[in-house]
């Protein structure tokens, strides 16, 4: 615990804030800049004695129960909430339910990104939003019944959705997709939704209930995929993958790197977009972002 640096941060969060700011009258009177040490005790619902000794850097080590009501108190963000579990060497509280609302400044990103596959989804693998070289990838995941638009259930019910993969690397993206459940599953025990797709799925698939029972962790990261397009053909793609902690989104963006066949062929498949020129117009690249 750094009693300096926190003592430090509760002085500078308290002067800051003006007593309308948190429903008080400030008098006529008033020399104390922001509020005073009483208020912000009384607000935490505290002694002041015990609020006045951690502003002192000379008080016990708080409770998360207290840290959270100063937090309130003070009326912090939630960077600055994370900021002050950390100066009191605790893990910061984590947001439990993930948002399916994709903000607009991301919608943005991806319609910029006109060159590279990207798309949103949440860390347990719903499709929330594709730019169009996504969907000329993998095809358009809001084409399909809300339910469908989960990678997970679809890469472990639906025989055709490994089809755009190399035979020789399925077994390794099961592993892969298992292994990230399992982590993203213990990081949010209070929420339903993890543990709900890990009983569908173990149910449902016996490949997911072995590789559940391997008990293996790996949170998903950057690495390398290869995609069998029915037109372009084989494409070697870097996956990188930016992660929104606060709405448990993923950015997932895929590139080819430059001079080789793969990047050549990815920039046919934006010339070719969505347009299914396969002889038989029935195979379409059906499964990631």
């Amino acid at each position: 615990m750094n009693r300096a640096e926190l003592a430090d941060f509760l002085r500078r969060a308290r002067t800051r804030l003006h007593p309308s700011d948190v429903g008080l009258v400030a008098g006529p009177r008033r020399r104390t800049l922001g509020l005073r040490r009483e208020e912000v005790a009384s607000l935490a619902g505290m002694s002041t004695d015990y609020y006045t000794r951690l502003e002192q850097s000379r008080g016990p080590h708080p409770s998360r129960q207290m840290l959270t009501a100063l937090a309130r108190a003070l009326r912090l963000t939630g960077d600055e909430r994370a900021h002050l579990f950390h100066l009191a060497d605790e893990e910061p509280p984590r947001h439990e339910v993930p948002s399916g609302h994709v903000r607009p400044g991301l919608l943005l990103v991806l319609d910029r990104l006109y060159d590279a596959p990207a798309s949103v989804v949440t860390d347990l693998g719903d499709v929330l939003a594709q730019n169009a070289l996504s969907k000329a990838l993998s095809g358009d995941a809001s084409a399909r019944p809300p339910r469908d638009r989960n990678l997970l259930r679809r890469y472990f019910l639906d025989p055709t959705a490994r089809e755009i993969f190399p035979p020789e690397d399925r077994e390794e993206y099961a592993r892969v997709h298992v292994a990230n459940l399992r982590a993203v599953a213990a990081s949010r025990p209070a929420d339903p939704a993890p543990a709900a797709l890990v009983a569908e799925l173990r149910t449902a698939s016996a490949e997911f209930a072995t590789l559940w029972d391997e008990h293996e962790v790996a949170v998903r990261r950057a690495t390398t995929k290869r995609f069998r397009h029915p037109v372009v053909g084989l494409l070697e793609l870097d996956c990188e993958i930016l992660l929104n902690d606060e709405s448990h989104h993923l950015l997932v963006l895929h590139t080819a790197r430059p001079g080789t066949e793969s990047h050549e062929r990815l920039r046919l498949l934006r010339v070719v977009g969505l347009q299914d020129m396969t002889p038989s117009g029935s195979v379409r690249a059906p499964n990631e972002p």
